[in-house]
């Protein structure tokens, strides 16, 4: 049963086995309601993790967020998705979106929302049965193409990653809920349940996150993790304006590979803005927030603090029970 206001983790696809069974069991104990994995360029595909965690909980929601139909074609999605399902027994979701760090690999990224619609129906129909076909804006689906495994009793939930108001509107009639990565911005959150009024669609906020007892530590963290991104997902946030020098410094230090650098250059407003870090109340308080402004689920993401699973630990034994659900 979905809560009115769920806390979620995700775990980036860097791990072995042994440590995403580990760290799934902890946040399904502590009473998470999921675990995502992330599906980002030069990382494992999610399907290791997802299936280890499947096969180390019972309760959790779980799926990638998000999936690229550019570098992985929407029949494998549409695969991988009923093998989860039926792993998990059935808590899988589906996760889209158009990706990013994409330049330089000689893919045509046109058209993303047309590429993203079309995704979106195909591994729907894939997952429902619908063997009739399809013809798209950009991709198909020849009639009789069906997969040859067991699918699930209903499709999984689809979720849609974005910043934009166009393909916020389009997620809006297909999609369960609508993930703006990167950002733990109540104004962001705010615009975005605007756009989604009056629909069903589910607001989902999430951003790396670090919680220590000790906050300078792990705000001194964050801010290397969030530089990371900084001059991606800033440029997406229409409420917020970085100044260009900082964002030069910024970039300057990350393409050194001065994650350190990089990271004291991040203003705490602007840290505030795109991660949460700190003690588990300074996050508590981050979180109720995001409720306040219009978040269904909150995701708190990878590293979760200076060791992963006592980041997990904390946010779960210290956090949780401060937040209204």
């Amino acid at each position: 049963m979905t809560r009115a206001r769920e806390v979620t983790v995700a775990l980036q696809t860097d791990k072995g086995p042994a440590e995403y069974a580990t760290l799934a069991r902890a946040a399904e104990q502590l009473g998470f309601d999921g675990v995502s994995v992330f599906s980002d360029l030069g990382y494992q595909s999610p399907a290791l993790a997802l299936a280890t965690i499947a096969a180390a909980t019972s309760r959790v929601r779980i799926g990638a967020a998000c999936q690229n139909p550019l570098l992985t074609h929407p029949v494998e999605i549409a695969a991988q998705a009923a093998a989860l399902a039926l792993a998990s027994d059935g808590r899988a979701y589906v996760g889209l979106a158009r990706g990013a760090w994409l330049d330089g690999l000689g893919i045509d990224t046109s058209r993303p929302l047309a590429r993203l619609a079309d995704t979106a129906e195909i591994v729907t129909r894939l997952l429902s049965g619908d063997d009739s076909g399809y013809e798209g804006t950009v991709l198909g689906l020849p009639a009789g193409t069906r997969l040859r495994v067991p699918l699930p009793t209903e499709p999984p939930p689809l979720l849609v990653g974005t910043w934009g108001r166009r393909t916020a509107a389009w997620a809006s009639t297909c999609a369960d809920e609508v993930k703006i990565g990167g950002t733990a911005n109540p104004d962001m959150v705010a615009l975005m349940a605007g756009w989604l009024d009056g629909t069903p669609t589910r607001v989902v906020a999430g951003a790396v996150t670090v919680c220590d007892r000790d906050r300078g530590v792990a705000r001194a963290l964050a801010r290397a993790e969030v530089a990371l991104y900084l001059d991606v997902v800033a440029g997406l946030d229409p409420t917020v304006e970085v100044p260009a020098d900082v964002r030069s410094r910024i970039a300057e230090a990350v393409r050194a590979g001065d994650a350190e650098t990089a990271g004291r250059a991040v203003p705490d407003d602007l840290l505030d803005r795109f991660a949460f870090s700190g003690t588990p109340a300074d996050i508590a308080v981050q979180v109720e927030a995001l409720f306040d402004a219009g978040a269904h689920r909150v995701e708190l993401g990878t590293p979760h603090g200076v060791s992963a699973l006592d980041g997990i630990r904390l946010l779960g034994e210290q956090m949780l029970p401060r937040v209204t659900r």
